[in-house]
């Protein structure tokens, strides 16, 4: 509360006092006649802590203002209203394990609404009230540090420590607040890695493949993350050029594997030393170690049932062609690497032999022949030998070459078109000729070539480079005389047996020009001598054409007389005159009904002829209607023709349509008793007696059963 008092003021209720500003007449009140000034609600000098106002003096009754206003502030004083509050409820730290005393974890800090200018409202002071004795924290400054050296992460690795911040610089009587800090220790490489076992045993098949997995061993580290990391690898032993070991990333642990192929019977145990070490090792943790352990693995080889071996991987032999069967190509060799050592038999896969071309020996694995082989036809034969021990067999490819033996008698590289000229003159060449051998020379072929006999026409000369020359012996050749000349060519060579055939050479005679170029050969002068010219073979062939042409045409101009009409089908009533040749209601009625009353005169005396079919009579036959002037069938063809007309569903082209049309004419009359007026038992029919024969049978039925109702 303050006060306000104007000089001017003689305390006769003649003054009033007047406040303005900040709060005022909301937060700030002052009394009218005293001046005395107070505030209407609490105040929060954290929300604001000073105010400024102003107040005068002015005469109630003339509203003169007796003093200038003057200016003032009002202060809030502080007071410790407010606590000290964290940043966070809660935090999180780290530190690494085994680190010494004092080392820096973490800094909390609080903060108060408080004047901090004012007393100790704002002063804070931090304490530990959760996680002694392993950690501290600096009253001023809010650090925390570590109380304990060495805290080891593998015994405990996380901590929960409580903060409290104090005002009133931690007096009696001060607000606080605390936040919680959740600690972790870090991993450090302090643990060396320790195998749980000193000696492993572990067994493996003699079959095992090289590459595959014996067993796995692994070691202990307390550590985590690298740290824990580890590398497996083998110190001696006399199974370490066997096997080996190789660490998995995965699962830190080492895996033995077989390093070379295994015998059970040249060795059943293995011994090694294995180290495992850790990859990541830090100095300062050293004194620790060593920070590697050893075990000692021994490995036990079982024994498997195993193939036969044989003694070589492939086999490969020699065989002379045409050797006679049974003729030994080579042996086979296998032997059982058990230690029962069973007796080994021998066979021929039948699928690599299909021609069975050879046998062998099923005890001592001896390969010879069936039949005797043929270079020629095949210079190698691959087989596959299979060995058998009780359960277990293998295969081994053996391949047999066939030597070569002279046995082909050399002959002719090519087929040669030979010809000699009319005008060829004595020792003329007319052909070089070279011939070929399928047998395999030991150092290369050399053929010899001469005639079987004394040609008087021609003769050959042996180059002696395994080609000759066919030289003529004369001259004057003459097509009519003889147009070819067959010449025997003896051919042998050089090998053991030698082998020598003859081949005959075709030489034709040929018209040729003073170039000695081929004009024309006999086969044309056959057709010259027979009298035939060019011309006259065109003119047979032009004859032969025009002779095809005629019996073409004569047998189109057949067919197309037999053309069928174009309307075949006998439903199809367009425009077809349909005929009866009916007797009539009975065999002595013979005009009881005439069709020509059907007709129309009109349209009969047209007798228009169609033009998709082909008429079967040149004069058709015309009956004419006994009845000349029908009006009532006229009217009623006339109205039927006049309903169709105007029918729009009536098909598009022209129909015959029949009515049954009794007309007025009928000495019967109507048979029907429906517009009858008397009853059956009235009507009297002894007229159809008169009626004549065709109502006979009709009038005997009535008349007879008129006459028994009678009775």
């Amino acid at each position: 509360r303050e006060c306000l008092h104007s000089d001017m003021d003689t305390e006769d209720g003649s003054v009033k006092y007047v406040l303005t500003g900040d709060g005022a007449g909301t937060i700030f009140e002052i009394d009218e006649k005293s001046g005395d000034i107070h505030a209407t609600r609490r105040l929060d000098r954290e929300e604001k802590s000073s105010y400024t106002l102003s107040a005068k003096a002015i005469n109630k009754t003339s509203g003169q203002v007796l003093e200038r206003a003057s200016d003032f502030i009002i202060k809030i004083h502080d007071i410790n209203d407010n606590e000290p509050k964290f940043s966070k409820d809660t935090y999180v730290a780290s530190v690494p394990e085994m680190s010494s005393i004092g080392a820096f974890v973490m800094r909390v800090t609080a903060t108060d609404a408080d004047d901090e200018s004012y007393g100790n409202s704002a002063k804070l002071v931090y304490s530990i009230l959760q996680g002694q004795p392993y950690f501290s924290v600096e009253p001023d400054t809010g650090v925390i540090r570590t109380a304990l050296p060495n805290m080891i992460r593998e015994n405990r690795e996380h901590y929960q420590v409580v903060i409290q911040a104090k005002d009133m610089a931690g007096q009696m009587g001060g607000l606080s607040g605390t936040a919680t800090v959740n600690i972790t220790l870090l991993d450090v490489n302090n643990s060396p890695p320790r195998f749980p076992h000193s000696a492993y045993h572990l067994s493996t098949p003699e079959s095992a493949e090289v590459g595959s997995s014996v067993g796995r061993i692994k070691a202990n580290d307390a550590d985590a993350g690298v740290n824990a990391e580890m590398w497996y690898s083998v110190l001696d032993g006399d199974g370490q050029d066997v096997f080996s070991i190789v660490t998995d990333a995965t699962s830190q642990e080492g895996v033995i594997t077989v390093k070379k192929p295994l015998d059970y019977e040249s060795k059943r145990t293995y011994s090694l030393r294995v180290q495992v070490t850790n990859t990541h090792v830090d100095p300062q943790f050293g004194h620790l170690g060593p920070f590697s352990d050893t075990a000692t693995v021994r490995i036990a080889v079982t024994d498997v049932d195993e193939p036969p071996v044989f003694g070589r991987s492939h086999y490969i032999f020699e065989v002379d062609e045409n050797a006679p069967p049974g003729s030994s190509v080579g042996t086979v060799s296998a032997r059982d690497p058990d230690a029962t050592n069973h007796l080994v038999k021998y066979t021929i896969d039948r699928h690599t032999d299909l021609e069975r071309l050879f046998n062998i020996n099923s005890n001592n694995g001896t390969i010879s022949t069936l039949q005797a082989l043929d270079r020629e036809t095949s210079k190698w034969h691959n087989i596959s030998v299979l060995a058998t021990e009780i359960s277990e067999h293998s295969l081994v490819p053996v391949f047999i070459k066939v030597q070569d033996v002279n046995d082909n008698a050399p002959e002719f590289a090519m087929y040669y078109e030979t010809f000699v000229c009319e005008n060829a003159k004595a020792g003329e060449l007319i052909q070089t000729i070279s011939a070929v051998d399928t047998d395999e020379p030991v150092i290369a072929h050399q053929f010899v070539f001469s005639l079987s006999t004394v040609n008087p026409n021609f003769t050959i000369y042996d180059n002696e480079d395994n080609t000759a020359r066919i030289l003529t012996r004369r001259g004057g050749f003459s097509r009519h005389e003889m147009n070819s000349y067959l010449l025997p060519v003896v051919i042998s060579d050089n090998d053991y047996p030698i082998q020598s055939s003859t081949s005959t050479l075709t030489v034709r005679v040929c018209a040729c020009d003073r170039s000695r170029n081929v004009q024309t050969c006999s086969t044309e002068a056959l057709l010259l001598s027979a009298g035939l010219s060019t011309g006259a073979l065109v003119a047979i062939l032009l004859c032969i054409i025009i002779l095809l042409m005629i019996v073409v045409l004569f047998a189109a101009l057949r067919r197309q007389k037999k053309k069928e009409p174009l309307i075949i089908s006998k439903e199809d009533v367009r425009d077809n005159v349909v005929s009866y040749n009916d007797e009539g209601g009975g065999e002595e009625d013979t005009q009881a009904f005439d069709i020509g009353t059907l007709r129309n005169p009109e349209v009969i005396d047209t007798n228009k002829m169609r033009r998709d079919i082909i008429p079967e009579m040149l004069f058709p036959f015309r009956r004419i209607s006994p009845i000349k002037d029908n009006t009532d069938v006229r009217d009623f063809i006339n109205c039927r023709l006049q309903d169709n007309d105007s029918d729009p569903t009536a098909p598009p082209y022209d129909s015959l349509a029949t009515y049954a049309y009794e007309g007025n004419g009928s000495l019967a009359e109507s048979l029907s008793s429906l517009e009858s007026s008397a009853t059956e038992g009235d009507q009297d029919f002894d007229y159809l007696s008169h009626w004549g024969p065709p109502f006979k049978k009709l009038a005997d039925m009535y008349i007879g059963k008129e006459t028994q109702r009678e009775t």
